[in-house]
Formats: C-alpha cells, structure tokens, sequence
C-alpha cells in the first residue's frame, strides 16, 4: 500500500448549509464581479449578490438577528435585522436582501431603532417564562435582544399562564412552545440540515406554531434525538432531557458507587461554559473538576472508543472473508459504523432495510457500561447493583441510546444516566468550582489509558482513521507511519459532506496473534483495493444512501463512517451554545492537537485494550463474550440473537 495512489471525493455540504439565495447564486455564476454600496455614509466595494447583513459584517456594523444562523439557508422571517435602503417604501431585512446593484443602506436610523424594539416587544408578548427559571438564563438570544434594545417592560403585554404543556416524551429533547418566538431554526434545521423533517410551522397568523405531525409528542414521531434543534434555537424553547438531579442524588448516597466516563468532545468544548474560547482543551483540568463534584471514578471513553476499533475492525476483516473467501452471498456490505446513536436512529427509521449493514458493535458509551458493571465490578468485588454509570457525551441522542431497553447484556441498565457537555457545565458551577481554575489531575485505572485513536473519534472522520490506523497494521505488516506521515491520514479529515477514499493493498503481512483465530492469512486481501467513505449530518448521510440504493460508486465501498451530527460529535446536539462552522473547526483541531500528543496513537496498541482481551474476552474479538456485552444482537445477516 502507498499513500500516493489515493483518490477523494470532497461531495460539498447540502445546500442548506450554504448561504447564498438562489438568487445570490444564480447572480454570481451567471455575472460575477462586484458592486458599491453605501452603509452609514461608508462606501465600499462587495461581490455581486452579498446580503446587506453580511456587508455590514464585513464592515464592522453591527445588525442584531434572531432567525439567522450561518448553519441555516435563508429566512427573513423574524425581521430584526431590518434596515432603511433608500428608495423603499419599507424596511428591508438586511439577512434576505442580496445586493445586486449599487444601494444606500441606514442601520440605526430612528424608524430602524423603533421597529426593532417593537418586534422584540411583540415577540416578548407571547413568550412565557421567567428568565431566571429557564436553562437558557444568560445565553439566549432573545434575552440578549430585550437588553440591548432597552426593553423595561411589556408594550404589549405578557403571558400570565403557560398556553402549551411542556413535552417530555423524550428521553432526549424537552420541546416547551411557551418559549418560542417562531423563528422556524428548528424548522429549518430538521428539514434543510438533518433532512428529518419532523418539525414544521403549522396553521397561520397569530394561530402560527411549531408543531410535529398530527401535534404528536416528539417520543411517538420519527426524531432521531440529535439535538441539532436544541443547538441552533434561540431561546429556551427545545433543551435536552436533564439528569443532574439524579446524578446529584446518586452521589450524595454513600451506598452507591457513581463512576462517569468522559468522551473526547467534551473536553475541548467545556471550557465555552465557562467563557474561554472554543477549542480550549481542558481535560485534566475536567477530572480535578469531576473528582471534588463527589465522583468515585473518572474514567475516559477513548479507553472503549479503541475497544470499539479492535471489535468493529475484526468485524469488517470476517465479513470481507466471509464475503470475498466463502463467497457468501448473504454478508452486508458495506459495513456502516454504529457509534453515533442518532444516525442508528435515522437509519432505522429511513432505511431499515439496510440495518443489516450496520456494525453489530455498540457504541464506546455502551460498551464502557457493560465493562464497568461486569470486568470492573468483579475485579473490585463491587455488586454491580450498587455502581452508578455516568455517561458524559457531547450528543443528547446518547440518552435515548443508553435507555434503549436491549442495552442491559450487563444483567443491569449498562448506562444509567448521559450527561451532555451543557449540563456537566452546570453541574461543575453548582458545586462552586471554576473549571479554568482547576489544577491538572489523570484518569483512574484501570481505564485512563488511552491513544491517540480513541480522542479523534471526536471529530468527523475520526472512527474512519482510527479503524484505517489499526487495519492497515494488521493485514499490511508494516507501521501506518510509513504510508501516512505521522500517522495522520489526512485524506479521511476534514469538513466536507462527503469523502470517500481509495486505499490499493499492494503487500501484506502475517496474521497478528490477536486476531490468528479468525483467518488464517492475508493472501485473499492481496492485490484488492479497499474504498471507505465519510458523511457527516444525517442530510449527507442520505446522500450516500441513496447512492448506495442506485447502485453508485458507494455501493463499492468496504466500510462507512456515518455521523449524525455537522461536523461527528465536535458538533453534538449536547455541545455548548452556540456553534457555527467555526467553532466546531476549533474544536476538531483541539481534539487532533491532543491526539498528536498521545504516546500511543493506535487502539490496537493500548495496553488497557490487550489486558482486557488477556484477562477478560479471552476468546478475543468478537468472541462469545465480546458478542454478548460489546455488540448488538443483529448479526451482518439482519438475524436477531439473544
């Protein structure tokens, strides 16, 4: 193998991630070039098609918005941003407006300044709640809008009583249309960006609400539990499904013993809690954190991210043999990864013909579960009663995941609470504790050691480049350094929808011990070229899927790296608020910084990984005991085992 023979697709976003109109668009393919405009007596020069919102960006000027996210396409709906353009009769939003010949534009004129206050005002006329109750208390938008425009009391009245029940159907997203201003975000989010589609606006006027179909609650419809809609709304009307107090309570109980596992994403997003910039590490500064919360054990997740690797690696080496050597009609191919528990959701609710495909392994959280309440009970003499397992994720689809009522091969709930990045925030200044403060302290053993591969599956292409890191060793028999610099396969990185890679195996090398049992050589991979693709956010997702079913170039792939999130778990529906391009770019690159770092950067190489195998799943991947507490019941024939 080489790392010249490479070819990429770099598949764009979906467009509704991209910002420009359809006007905007057309204009500037069909035209080009450039025009003047005027704001507040500035002149200046900006592309044809350029909103007003973003040549005031461009220039400095500030324009409040509300419905505008950089996420998002356009929608004009909420018109904060409005301007004066001479020559209109009416104000114009400054967010919808493309510049497609020379204008004057006012910011702050006298009309501009009362008709933001009075849209603000109308929109405070229908939201009920005290600020100072509401999760969103000190970052939320609307909030934010009443005190820069002066707002001390309510020009057109107020809600006196809550005119909609609170749903908490969910194990994952907490809906309360009391608070919403009508903004359509989550519309558009769910629909344009996720392409779920299970929000949308419904009925006219003031009767205008955001509902599901048929006003169902969001636990009896296809919600996939990603919590993109919690990250992008603007005020306190979505959150996620809270734990803290039981999490609380379980460690203020001296008969329990709580342990919490920490995912890399995390780690590089915490500190946005608590006013630092994104992609700040703070992981050692995050178990000093955890350990004067009250929390027996602080344990880290990339220990089961490299476990996930060996399981789900070995999985992909037996199904390719089984496949290309017994010529066995019956495996699926490609194999999807299975870590990311909203895109598990999306295809079982879209595609659940092709649940087949979809690696048997459980997630990193899932399997730490399993582990902790039977491997680590059992080497502390702890009745597995007694343990607490905590879960902090970037992601609130990880809350429906570990309450899935099939997640219990422990003989007990694996996981019994997921906290998100938000809430652990919460829980750390509940306690008094100022995270940047805190002095540096490791994970416990026997679950602190961890590599390289285990922080990137932080990030979109992460899992991809961890398993390709480990599969190329094994099968080649040469160190992945020598093809990739490194050891960085910057080929599966990056932030484009889609990726897809070829990788021709030219030599390979002998059976490691580790997997002897299954195969008996190489020689079949000899000469083969394996293709693997990237996706990230489930519209992209769909992209491939769909391929797949037309029978295109991704049906051609070995395995699939899949993410239900923009940008894999760096933009998790539990990461703090708010997020755009940019800071998820800073916080993939905290993660890769600290994977760069690592000692060890191959799962395969984790010590804690093999004594695991030695002392434990002695029957090695994908054993029976590995099958019982580490994967699922479906096998890569769509048959159910218990």
């Amino acid at each position: 193998m080489s790392d010249k023979p490479i070819s990429q697709d770099t598949s764009r976003a979906p467009t509704s991630q991209k910002r420009a109109t359809p006007i905007q668009a057309g204009a500037k393919d069909a035209i080009g070039g450039s025009v003047s405009v005027t704001i507040d007596g500035e002149k200046t020069k900006v592309p044809l098609g350029t909103t007003i919102l973003e040549a005031c960006r461009e220039m400095g000027v500030h324009i409040p918005t509300l419905c505008h996210h950089s996420d998002l396409c356009i929608a004009g709906v909420c018109r904060v941003c409005v301007v004066e353009v001479e020559g209109m009769r009416t104000l114009q939003a400054a967010c919808a407006f493309p510049i497609t010949a020379p204008i004057t534009v006012r910011t702050h004129t006298a009309q501009v300044r009362r008709s933001r206050r009075h849209i603000i005002d109308l929109m405070l006329k229908y939201h009920y709640g005290e600020c100072y109750a509401c999760g969103r208390n000190n970052n939320c938008e609307l909030q934010a809008l009443a005190k820069e425009y002066g707002v001390d009391f309510f020009r057109f009245g107020h809600p006196d009583k809550p005119m909609h029940d609170v749903d908490r159907s969910s194990h994952s997203v907490v809906r309360d249309m009391n608070k919403c201003v009508l903004c359509r975000r989550c519309v558009r989010t769910c629909i344009d960006l996720q392409e779920v589609g299970v929000l949308e606006a419904i009925e006219r006027g003031e009767e205008t609400t955001i509902s599901t179909y048929l006003d169902k609650p969001l636990g009896d419809v296809v919600c996939i539990n990603c919590g993109q809609c919690i990250n992008r709304c603007p005020t306190g009307a979505l959150r996620a499904n809270d734990p803290t107090d039981e999490v609380w309570a379980a460690i203020e109980d001296p008969t329990k013993h709580v342990v919490i596992q920490t995912a890399p994403s995390p780690r590089a997003g915490i500190g946005e809690c608590f006013g630092l910039e994104p992609g700040t590490p703070m992981t050692y500064e995050m178990n000093t954190a955890l350990r004067r919360c009250g929390f027996d054990k602080i344990f880290d997740t990339n220990f089961t991210a490299d476990l996930t690797i060996i399981e789900e690696g070995t999985e992909l080496l037996i199904r390719l043999y089984k496949a290309l050597v017994e010529k066995d009609t019956e495996v699926a191919l490609p194999q999807y990864t299975s870590c990311s528990p909203g895109w598990v959701k999306y295809l079982e609710h879209f595609n659940p013909e092709m649940i087949p495909n979809l690696s048997t392994a459980k997630s990193p959280q899932q399997m730490f579960g399993a582990v902790i309440k039977t491997y680590y009970a059992k080497m502390h003499n702890i009745d597995p009663k007694d343990i607490v397992t905590v879960a902090l994720m970037p992601c609130s689809a990880k809350k429906f995941e570990c309450n899935r009522p099939e997640m219990c091969d422990s003989g007990f709930k694996d996981v019994d609470y997921g906290l998100t990045t938000r809430e652990l925030g919460k829980m750390i200044s509940e306690a008094g504790i100022d995270l940047p403060a805190m002095p540096k302290s490791d994970f416990d053993d026997p679950f602190g050691t961890a590599t390289g591969s285990g922080v990137i599956f932080g990030a979109t292409g992460g899992v991809m480049e961890a398993a390709l890191r480990t599969v190329i060793e094994l099968v080649v028999g040469c160190k992945v350094e020598d093809l990739f610099e490194h050891a960085d396969i910057l080929p599966v990185r990056g932030f484009e929808g889609v990726r897809y890679v070829e990788l021709p195996i030219t030599e390979v090398g002998p059976v490691p011990e580790i997997v002897s049992h299954l195969v008996p050589n190489w020689d079949w991979l000899k000469g083969a070229t394996l293709k693997v693709a990237v996706a990230h956010g489930t519209a992209n997702a769909k992209k491939v899927l769909d391929d797949i079913k037309a029978g295109g170039k991704f049906s051609e792939c070995h395995f699939i790296e899949f993410m239900g999130c923009p940008g894999g778990c760096i933009g998790g529906g539990g990461q703090p608020i708010p997020t755009s391009p940019e800071i998820r770019a800073a916080r993939a690159a905290a993660i890769y910084a600290e994977d760069a770092d690592c000692e060890v950067r191959k799962s395969h190489e984790n010590p804690a990984v093999l004594k695991i195998y030695n002392d434990f799943l002695m029957e090695g991947p994908c054993g029976h005991l590995s099958h019982k507490l580490l994967h699922t019941g479906y096998t890569a024939r769509g048959k159910y085992i218990s």
